[in-house]
């Protein structure tokens, strides 16, 4: 079964998640744009992906992959510091590329995939 969860940013056209066969697909997410500072932005964004996964019943420790888009490379190191706050020596994949975003005071955005567990 296929499951859609209602947009989280506002865009009709996109859902925050997609749960299929025991998988969450996460859609871009993003947040804190009211600090420049990627650490900032990453917590907030994880806080963002944390609530969405909740309502998929899954967690950010099942999170297998991740897509990273950053606006500077010269932010990766501050990033990573921010994936081992969360992680630990757990991390997920990562994908990490960098791109421009519509709105200016994006530094970064996350999409990703986490397991769930086997469809009941």
């Amino acid at each position: 079964m296929i499951k859609r969860y209602p947009t989280h940013c506002g865009d009709d056209t996109c859902a925050s998640c997609v749960e299929a066969g025991g998988f969450v697909y996460l859609a871009h997410h993003a947040g804190g744009y009211a600090e420049q500072n990627v650490a900032h932005q990453m917590c907030k964004t994880f806080e963002s992906m944390q609530e969405t996964l909740e309502q998929a019943g899954s967690s950010l420790q099942e999170i297998i992959q991740i897509n990273l888009y950053l606006k500077d490379i010269q932010d990766l190191r501050e990033a990573c510091d921010v994936f081992t706050e969360y992680f630990g020596d757990q991390p997920p994949a990562r994908m990490t590329l960098t791109t421009d975003f519509f709105d200016e005071r994006c530094l970064l955005m996350m999409d990703g995939v986490a397991y769930k567990g086997p469809e009941e």
